[in-house]
């Protein structure tokens, strides 16, 4: 065979042609607006003290455990009913990488402890929710299945130290909140049942009171199914029942700490029966439980159980947006990745105009997630430090956030597999699994439509939360002087004209139809006027004002009106794009200057 000529031994053939992905690039430092946003809202000295976590734990993602979510994902777990004398010890067995993974959070990085006790990581006190999201964060743009028995250990936890009584907290917290293997407990919540999925109160397992044992914990005897249980062999799932002779529906439900093990050891009495083939989240075990006579434990008041298990439901609400914008943000960086280093026609495919509308559709809306996890978690901490009004604020952003981020990260994963191309297709990419993973967000803690009923009925109708966000964003963009005027009459006008649709719509039952639509009006106008602040503020700190230029995007193109057949362009948003999709920080006098 005759050698080839040095040019043509010189030119890019074969795998050359393929355009890289971000394996091997530390998540944390790849991410700028990322690494802004916290210099933003987290305190500098805990930022400095947590910065090299966030370093090492983008290492972590973007290469081990990277590859190990990999190797999980086409390892799903497996249940083996009995063991060898035919006696029903069912029990789950996982892939050594999903082992590996659960080290990773649980016990170097105490995702599970750290909003609740000091030493995690280092810290003097518990886990401001900054902290705590931004792990979430790093962690999911890696491997999303875990993080369901990571945030279910987390909110049962709340839950336990919430509303236990303090001899249950004596035999169970210090467990729960262990990074020593030895001794860790880990927990869950079991929900669903084939009559109560969304409508909770129709659920039909019973609880038979017991009495109180030695250690003074209220025992109680369960009876029934859960249809879906994710995380299906915790060590304790907090779960509500119906006590015998209890009212119907919701207000009839008291909760439960069940133990997967009894205190000599012994197996309690339920049994996993099957666990479920699902789309995604493959590396986590979701199962069918039968509880004959499972001893279990009160939590709190037993006629309150649905009103406290909503508690647990927001807190996974919150979580569920985080872990939306993380993994658009994967999505966002491997789309740019592979549009960028990848050549037709001879030129990056990120050159031609259709594949840069194609990025702004995934930028877009991977930034308005971002900037609602950081001020969602900012108003969590104010909120816990007993800040009233801030505790009122996050009570709307929650499904607020829940509801609009996890239907976006649909979109968003799908076009970034077209972005990749064929190869976007096949399972050793990264990019099926996000496709696959992006859709349980719309169904775990609520589908779309039950978030966007608790935003306008509830959050809207009857709190009146539309007035304080609005009231909360207008006083935080008004106060910049890096922000013209003309822009802030736009944010002003534009909260004004949502807080009216989201009144009418909550005010007349006939216009409940639109209540998906009213619920991601107050997203847009959220994200908009905190994308401003935050585009402003850190222009006016000498960084990058890029965010100023999203503010108008969303205003242009998520809540204006647009006739799909105008061939007319505005002149900016050309110059915008550009701006947005190089690298290079964007100056707050170039960003003033086009919002205009």
């Amino acid at each position: 065979m005759p050698d080839m000529s040095p040019a043509l031994a010189k030119a890019p053939h074969g795998a050359h042609h393929i355009a890289p992905d971000i394996h091997g690039q530390n998540f944390h430092t790849l991410d700028r607006q990322f690494r802004e946003l916290m210099s933003l809202y987290m305190d500098p000295g805990l930022l400095a003290q947590m910065t090299p976590h966030f370093d090492r734990l983008g290492a972590l993602a973007s290469g081990r455990l990277d590859e190990l979510a990999q190797i999980a994902d086409k390892h799903p777990p497996i249940l083996q009913p009995r063991d060898r004398f035919g006696r029903d010890e069912d029990w789950i067995d996982y892939h050594p990488a999903y082992r590996e993974m659960e080290k990773i959070a649980f016990e170097d990085f105490g995702m599970h402890a750290m909003s609740h006790r000091a030493g995690v990581l280092g810290m003097a006190e518990a886990a401001h929710p900054l902290v705590k999201y931004a792990i979430t964060y790093l962690f999911v743009q890696a491997e999303f299945g875990l993080m369901c028995p990571v945030s279910v250990s987390d909110t049962s936890n709340f839950i336990l130290k919430r509303y236990g009584s303090e001899p249950l907290k004596k035999l169970l917290l210090d467990r729960l909140l262990s990074q020593d293997p030895a001794t860790m407990l880990k927990g869950t919540q079991f929900m669903t049942e084939k009559a109560g999925g969304s409508d909770v109160g129709a659920i039909e397992t019973e609880a038979e009171r017991i009495g109180v044992g030695p250690d003074d914990v209220e025992r109680w005897k369960l009876y029934g199914q859960k249809w879906f249980c994710s995380h299906a062999d915790a060590d304790v799932a907090v779960m509500l029942a119906r006590p015998r002779g209890a009212a119907p529906g919701t207000k009839g439900l008291g909760m439960f700490a069940l133990p997967r093990r009894l205190e000599d050891g012994s197996r309690n009495s339920y049994r996993i029966v099957r666990l479920k083939d699902k789309l995604g989240t493959r590396s986590m075990a979701s199962g069918e439980i039968v509880l004959d006579g499972a001893t279990a434990y009160l939590v709190g008041d037993v006629n309150a159980g649905f009103k406290q298990m909503m508690d647990q439901v927001n807190l996974s609400r919150l979580s569920h947006g985080v872990r939306a914008a993380s993994m658009m943000r994967r999505c966002l960086n491997e789309a740019l990745a592979a549009a960028r280093g990848r050549k037709a026609f001879g030129k990056a495919t990120s050159d031609y105009p259709l594949m840069r509308r194609q990025l702004m559709k995934i930028m877009l809306p991977t930034e308005q997630a971002l900037s609602m996890f950081a001020y969602s978690a900012d108003t969590m901490g104010r909120a816990n430090e007993g800040d009233r009004e801030a505790a009122n604020l996050l009570r709307i952003l929650t499904p607020v956030y829940k509801f609009r981020a996890c239907r976006d990260n649909i979109p968003v994963a799908s076009q970034t597999l077209e972005v990749r191309g064929g190869i976007g297709y096949i399972e050793e990419w990264v990019t099926p699994r996000l496709v696959r993973d992006a859709q349980i967000g719309t169904l775990w803690e609520g589908t779309s439509n039950i978030n966007a009923l608790d935003v306008v009925q509830r959050a809207v109708g009857k709190s009146g939360g539309h007035k304080t966000l609005s009231a909360a964003l207008k006083a935080r963009y008004e106060a910049s002087g890096a922000l013209p005027g003309q822009y802030k009459g736009l944010l002003g006008a534009t909260l004004d004209r949502v807080e009216r649709f989201v009144e009418a719509v909550a005010a007349d039952p006939k216009q409940e139809k639109r209540s998906r639509m009213a619920a991601g009006a107050l997203y847009h106008a959220t994200t908009a006027a905190l994308l401003a602040w935050e585009g402003a503020t850190l222009g006016a700190q000498g960084g990058d004002a890029r965010r100023l230029l999203l503010s108008r995007l969303v205003i242009e193109q998520r809540l204006n009106a647009q006739d799909p057949l105008s061939l007319g362009e505005p002149g900016w948003e050309e110059e915008a794009i550009d701006l947005l999709l190089s690298d290079a920080p964007v100056p707050l006098a170039k960003a003033t200057a086009l919002l205009s």
